[in-house]
């Protein structure tokens, strides 16, 4: 009952925004008036601060690090060496494909942009001019079964992750359980192979990430806890189960082989069997806490694993009175896998939905705690603060430090050429009439917030667990449920 009525609300809430556009348009997000009751600008533009990258070597069956998947990479880094907007003179524009949130991007090697957006009835993959977000093409790659009332801003299943290859070639699940292989050409997507996982997926569950190992063996991951390998020369599958565990977040990969995969009980490391089955190298439990909490999709650590250097891999448990941000070492024993923790924000007021940002030996964390769905930022209402830095050293986390500002479901990157750690804030209003969002800069070294843009005032403005992402000509790009927002330093 109570997830229908989370679907109802959410549909009455998002339903005027049908008319913004026609799904194959792409015409400006439209503003409010309220946007004068806003700050345009806050701060002052920044100087870049380098900070030097880890090692982070490039899986060759991926695009090049920084654009080939949600996470950036085969490490799930969430970082980019080059320089995000630094704040000078910002230029925005925006673009509206109707209700259709691009959550998953990529550049191909023409720097074309690539989502995969997610709408009321199912999933589009579209090619889009990286400055004018113009729509080049579109390829509808799955529908939703409305019939099942579930909450299609809740709902993983076939639509949230894809990867690109280093052939222009987009890896891409489906609701009806398929690996669709899309062809990323100039101006075109074209649908070249298939991959049927429905003989490997049981019943109501469903695919809801991929990545490639070293080997270009197509994994995946079912919200019902199966990790699957799929023989992308002869399509056969190969699965295994973790019973009375589920997946919610997508995987990492590094050289050795190893795929890195948290449920909502373990974090797992698996890789390839002799035979092509996945098998596990080595498991660690953590905290899973006593409940879901608002501002989560599962009872669960709500990260994709980050992995840093050569040895480190990083999750964000669910403990309770407040989560956790831990290390734990990828090779050697199983004895003392986890290394340490750090506890993160508020007493009772803590968790998180969006994976890790890495910068050197840290990692940046962002607190979802409150975000129930779209009404949580609506009439001047918003979640609860925190943005924090946690790293590691000499075997021990600390928390260098945290940021009170809101953001309440944006994936956090980070620009290692600036300096910066990018997140997407709604500060809280007493006026119920200003609902403000801002494209926002963070210091990385000193947790101080350097600039914040406005985008504008509404429910239009809302990325809801979207990504930040950067693009190879350096501007930034966030994905809402009307749209897409660019920006880009100016003169």
């Amino acid at each position: 009952m109570r997830r229908t009525l989370l679907a109802a609300t959410a549909l009455a809430v998002v339903a005027p925004l049908a008319a913004l556009a026609p799904s194959d348009a792409a015409i400006p997000i439209p503003p409010l008036p309220t946007d004068i009751l806003s700050t345009a600008f806050i701060g002052h533009a920044a100087k870049a601060k380098p900070i030097k990258p880890t090692h982070n070597p490039h899986n060759p069956y991926l695009a090049r690090n920084g654009f080939n998947s949600m996470h950036n990479d085969a490490y799930g880094t969430n970082a980019y060496r080059i320089r995000g907007p630094l704040g000078h003179n910002l230029l925005v524009n925006t673009a509206s494909y109707g209700v259709s949130e691009c959550a998953t991007v990529a550049f191909d090697s023409r720097n074309q942009f690539v989502g995969l957006c997610g709408g009321l009835q199912g999933f589009t993959m579209r090619l889009i001019d990286p400055t004018t977000l113009a729509q080049k093409a579109k390829l509808q790659t799955s529908k939703r079964d409305l019939t099942k009332l579930s909450n299609p801003f809740t709902d993983l299943c076939g639509g949230t992750y894809f990867y690109l290859d280093s052939h222009d070639r987009a890896y891409v699940l489906t609701t009806d359980k398929k690996v669709l292989v899309v062809k990323v050409g100039e101006g075109t997507l074209t649908l070249k192979r298939t991959y049927d996982l429905s003989k490997a997926i049981k019943g109501d569950d469903c695919a809801i990430a991929t990545m490639p190992d070293w080997k270009g063996r197509i994994f995946f991951a079912t919200q019902g806890g199966t990790v699957g390998i799929v023989n992308r020369h002869t399509g056969t599958v190969k699965t295994t189960t973790f019973k009375g565990e589920g997946i919610f977040n997508s995987m990492s990969g590094d050289e050795s082989g190893a795929v890195y995969v948290v449920t909502d009980h373990r974090l797992y490391s698996v890789a390839a069997g002799r035979k092509g089955r996945p098998y596990v190298r080595w498991s660690a439990k953590y905290d899973r806490g006593s409940e879901q909490k608002p501002g989560q999709l599962s009872r669960g650590s709500g990260t994709t694993p980050t992995l840093i250097g050569k040895h480190l891999v990083v999750i964000a448990d669910n403990a309770d009175p407040r989560m956790h941000v831990q290390f734990y070492r990828r090779n050697g024993k199983h004895a003392g896998r986890r290394i340490c923790q750090a506890a993160v924000f508020t007493k009772g007021k803590s968790d998180t939905e969006n994976s890790l940002a890495a910068a050197g030996h840290s990692v940046i964390v962002e607190n979802n705690y409150g975000y129930a769905g779209l009404q949580s930022t609506l009439l001047g209402r918003s979640t609860t603060p925190g943005v924090a830095r946690v790293s590691i050293h000499d075997g021990r986390c600390k928390v260098d430090w945290t940021n009170k500002i809101v953001a309440p479901t944006s994936v956090p990157k980070v620009s290692l050429g600036a300096g910066l750690a990018y997140v997407y804030a709604k500060p809280p209003s007493s006026n119920p009439l200003v609902d403000s969002w801002y494209f926002s800069a963070i210091d990385i070294r000193t947790g101080k917030t350097v600039w914040q843009k406005l985008t504008g005032n509404g429910i239009q403005w809302n990325n809801h667990y979207a990504s930040i992402y950067l693009g190879p000509d350096h501007a930034a790009y966030i994905a809402t449920i009307a749209g897409l927002i660019r920006f880009k330093d100016g003169g």
